[in-house]
């Protein structure tokens, strides 16, 4: 570190600052130490040295958004199963969408010595992994890392978003409407653009009033679809498309008053949506946790082949809330 920080022409701490991921580097002063770790090769050395010398400490660790949402209980359920079968244990975290908490996560997990990282991203920059010389046997799930080149195992959101808006304009809707969480999520920013480019196939004009991003929360989805459902009888939707499964909540209890009048397609499958005939484009979060265990396990076991990006299907699940054609 002493070389780097000749090398940058800045201080022992800011070295430490910009390896660390902690707060209070300018750009400037981060990318003169950016530099100065590509041209002298360096990896963090306790890490870099475990790695090397095969000493292992069974112990994976794993980043989720949220542990309390169904969808991330399955891929965490996932993790658990396979990394049981390696007799390792899993320490399971939750980011919550917060760039800042995600870094401080994985460097307790990085101090914790885990073999491997499965991380679901919230930060914009993920070259703060690279730095620590950790890449190599880090997977990212459900979204791809930035900045950085790493296995990363996704599902087919535009197609699903595809799929769904196919299905409803397929029952004669024109105003289909979509609500879905902030756009600069990548997972709500593909189901987005597959939305849109499905109207503009069906020669759909999109409606900037039928646009709704932004709600990560069932409560937000459910005012969101309040005021559509308050626009004029001609401008209201008469389909929506729920772009994930805590909006999809969220527009079911809006529409209570509005059953039988308004389709709805949901993404993500939810508890109970069978019985309640919810139409889903239906993805498989466990077997992405399982997929990205595999690989992490794979990558500790020696398995140096490049960055994997593994893209799982997805299936259109129909159970009538879907089917309501337009009257």
């Amino acid at each position: 570190m002493n070389d780097l920080a000749t090398a940058a022409g800045v201080s022992l701490k800011t070295v430490s600052r910009v390896i660390n991921g902690e707060a209070g580097v300018t750009e400037s002063t981060l990318k003169k130490v950016e530099t100065a770790i590509e041209s002298l090769g360096y990896a963090r050395n306790d890490l870099a040295a475990s790695l090397r010398s095969g000493v292992r400490s069974n112990t994976i660790g794993l980043v989720i958004e949220d542990v309390a949402n169904p969808f991330y209980a399955l891929v965490a359920q996932a993790v658990e199963d396979i990394a049981r079968v390696h007799s390792s244990l899993l320490i399971t975290t939750s980011a919550r969408e917060d760039p800042a908490r995600e870094r401080e996560l994985v460097t307790a997990l990085l101090r914790r010595r885990v073999d491997a990282l499965l991380i679901v991203p919230a930060g914009p920059d993920h070259r703060y992994i690279a730095r620590a010389g950790f890449v190599g046997h880090t997977v990212f799930l459900d979204r791809p890392p930035v900045r950085t080149d790493a296995d990363t195992v996704l599902i087919d959101n535009a197609l699903g978003a595809e799929r769904a808006t196919t299905h409803l304009v397929a029952h004669g809707h024109r105003r289909v409407a979509i609500v879905g969480d902030t756009q600069e999520l990548h997972t709500a920013g593909e189901r987005l653009d597959g939305y849109l480019r499905t109207l503009a196939g069906a020669g759909l004009a999109p409606e900037p009033e039928l646009i709704s991003m932004g709600h990560s929360t069932s409560e937000a989805a459910n005012a969101a679809v309040d005021q559509l459902m308050a626009l004029s009888p001609k401008r209201r939707p008469s389909a929506i498309f729920a772009a994930n499964n805590r909006c999809t909540v969220g527009a079911m209890h809006a529409l209570r008053a509005h059953r039988g009048e308004v389709a709805l397609v949901g993404f993500d499958d939810f508890e109970l949506a069978d019985l309640l005939g919810v139409t889903v484009v239906k993805t498989d979060p466990y077997r992405i946790g399982q997929v990205a265990a595999q690989i992490a396990f794979s990558r500790i076991e020696g398995d140096e082949r490049p960055p994997q990006r593994v893209v799982l299907p997805v299936d259109l699940v129909a159970r009538g809330s879907g089917e309501i054609d337009v009257a």
